[in-house]
């Protein structure tokens, strides 16, 4: 399970304890969910990047791919987060 899963599942042991203890295999759920918000995020991340500029320096392109993929998680974990309340999971 990924970072973006672990956090999912925490969040439902402490926001949706009952919806959580109903999911009959937890991790598969959550090892799931976290690799479609990754896959997102990659997506996401990568149209925020854009295209490098000429003579783009290395520390330059660092911040502007290190903002891309910050800025593509806060969005995507939000979404799922405004998401969850909307749907029910199939466990």
């Amino acid at each position: 399970m990924n970072h973006f899963g672990a956090q999912m599942m925490r969040h439902w042991q402490a926001q949706r304890p009952l919806e959580y203890q109903e999911l009959k295999e937890p991790e598969k759920y959550f090892t799931q969910l976290g690799q479609e918000i990754a896959e997102l995020v990659e997506t996401r991340a990568r149209s925020m990047a854009g295209t490098a500029p000429p003579n783009e320096g290395y520390l330059d392109r660092l911040q502007r791919l290190n903002s891309a993929r910050l800025g593509a998680e806060g969005e995507v974990v939000r979404e799922y987060l405004l998401q969850e309340s909307e749907q029910k999971p199939v466990s």
